[in-house]
């Protein structure tokens, strides 16, 4: 239990900070869901449409840090390479 005023405080911070971290992370799971789907159910125009509001959810993900850059970047390489194989 948070004792002093300032301890109280960033209690407060942590819990509100992570309430905003776990919405946008759900967000970007999401994009990443539905472009899979897309490309499950061979639907290259859906996919490469999802494919481009998702990178831009990606990285603001990463400058926010929610997200390491070359995590980013391995997710965003490895679905666009399946889009073109489709």
């Amino acid at each position: 239990m948070a004792n002093s005023a300032g301890s109280k405080k960033r209690a407060r911070q942590s819990i509100k900070r992570n309430k905003h971290n776990s919405q946008i992370r759900a967000k970007v799971r999401t994009f990443i869901k539905k472009v899979t789907y897309a490309l499950e159910a061979g639907n290259k125009k859906e996919a490469q449409d999802g494919y481009g509001i998702m990178q831009k959810i990606i990285d603001q993900a990463v400058s926010k840090g929610l997200m390491h850059k070359n995590q980013a970047s391995r997710k965003k390489s490895r679905l666009n390479a399946q889009i073109k194989a489709l």
